[in-house]
């Protein structure tokens, strides 16, 4: 499935409801609770990635669920691309926030 020249983005990665051994690979401070694929592929597109995702694969410690995945070709480490991507949901759920609260 993966090449060399991909990265492979779970939602896992980014939950803050999730433990590191668990498949978190972000600082839980700026982990979110319940990322969807939706999300990391809207941040990777506004960071300038291509992102191919495939939605009934299953995170390797997480079996049973199927939470589909988010294949980017590699252009930095897997560390900077997620902290970058984990920057970008945040910033778009806060955007979301604002939205929200403006319209009440």
């Amino acid at each position: 499935m993966k090449k060399k020249d991909e990265i492979i983005l779970w939602p896992v990665y980014f939950d803050s409801t999730k433990t590191r051994s668990e498949g978190r690979r972000v600082p839980k401070k700026i982990a979110v609770p319940a990322p969807n694929l939706e999300e990391i592929e809207k941040a990777a597109e506004l960071l300038g990635f291509k992102p191919k995702i495939v939605s009934d694969a299953a995170h390797p410690r997480l079996s049973w669920q199927k939470m589909g995945v988010v294949v980017l070709p590699k252009k930095n480490s897997k560390s900077q691309i997620t902290r970058k991507i984990i920057k970008k949901i945040l910033e778009s759920r806060m955007n979301k926030k604002k939205n929200q609260v403006s319209k009440t």
